[in-house]
């Protein structure tokens, strides 16, 4: 079976409605006083069209745009301030959630009646995608606003593993749950568990709807039809991820500014170059710590990390940093994880969509 995004099974759902989906598609077509409002960027496409195009196209009463880090058309740096803009093709109003304020404020949704959330995830913790998903239900579930997420295929879905995430120490815009650094779900099964785990503030529950693929397979390779942010260029960038973002924290580059983001690590004439490199050769569900421990070997004494706490935010402990300064080998790093691994797998699989 062809794989069908939840963007192309909306798009089915609303021109060929049921008897159990009039009702949204109606909703849909003739908000309550309000309107619809999107979330999403370039990669939030049906067919070769955008989603809001599309959805304009069959009578859906878009009103309003919330877009990511990377901005609505995704050409905005990693980290860089997002401000607010109007589409030009459109002329509808683009909220950043990157901006002023990550989380839609009150005044932002007070005239919207459904929410509908499509962004390409990657399937990493750090990747800000899933903050935005946070925030994006939570003010949601305050107003009793519905949300569609339109449920994307996850490129590195069949990887689970990682440091779980310390909440008391190490949350942030970069890690927010208690999850492994690749957690081996689409971003509509991790909605679910943000909804079902009741990581939502004051455990607040969104009302919440999935809208599934069809033909999916996680262990199967997709090849994203559009880079999900500008230095994710490549299928070997998505692959390398999980592996090499770590390196935001340290004094080494990962090659931004250069035609191959993501596919190496420089520290200054030193340079790993992974373009052709073989990403968990031995075992492709796992990252591979050999690039960081590599390159920790290489680089001075004490000139490696960052002074600042933002490795232990994308490792998402405090332990990593003192594991690999202490010598120990990645195999005995990595059975410091399997005890929180092993209860996240048990929590993960009540929000299993696809098996």
């Amino acid at each position: 079976m062809p794989l069908r995004t939840g963007a192309e099974q909306l798009m089915e759902i609303i021109n060929h409605p049921t008897e159990s989906t009039a009702d949204m598609v109606q909703a849909l077509r003739n908000p309550n006083g309000g309107g619809v409002a999107v979330v999403g960027n370039q990669t939030s496409i049906v067919g070769t069209a955008h989603l809001v195009d599309t959805l304009l196209a069959s009578g859906i009463h878009v009103t309003k745009i919330f877009c990511p880090e990377h901005g609505f058309r995704g050409t905005a740096a990693a980290g860089a301030h997002v401000d607010n803009s109007t589409d030009p093709k459109t002329g509808l109003p683009i909220i950043s959630l990157y901006g002023k304020n990550k989380k839609p404020t009150p005044e932002q949704m007070a005239d919207m009646d459904y929410v509908i959330f499509d962004l390409q995830d990657v399937g990493c913790r750090f990747y800000t995608y899933l903050s935005t998903l946070h925030y994006v239900m939570e003010a949601c579930a305050e107003r009793g606003i519905p949300l569609i997420v339109l449920d994307r295929p996850n490129p590195n879905g069949h990887m689970l593993d990682g440091p779980v995430l310390d909440t008391a120490t190490c949350r942030s815009f970069v890690g927010m749950h208690p999850v492994p650094v690749v957690y081996g779900m689409t971003i509509g099964e991790y909605a679910q568990m943000i909804n079902g785990e009741g990581w939502l503030a004051n455990h607040a529950r969104c009302d919440l709807t999935v809208v599934p693929m069809q033909g999916y397979d996680r262990h199967g390779f997709y090849p994203l039809p559009v880079p999900p942010s500008p230095n994710l260029r490549t299928a070997q960038a998505v692959a390398l991820y999980p592996s090499l973002c770590f390196f935001e924290g340290t004094n080494c580059g990962v090659g931004r500014g250069t035609n191959y983001p993501f596919e190496w690590v420089t520290y200054g004439t030193d340079t790993l170059d992974l373009r052709s490199y073989s990403v968990g050769e031995e075992n492709p569900d796992l990252i591979d710590l050999w690039p960081l421990m590599e390159m920790y070997r290489r680089v001075p004494q004490g000139k490696f990390f960052l002074k600042s706490n933002f490795f232990e935010k994308l490792a998402g402990t405090t332990e990593l940093r003192r594991q690999i300064e202490a010598g120990m080998d990645e195999n005995e790093i990595r059975a410091t994880w399997q005890p929180w691994l092993e209860r996240f797998k048990e929590i993960r699989k009540k929000y299993l969509i696809y098996q």
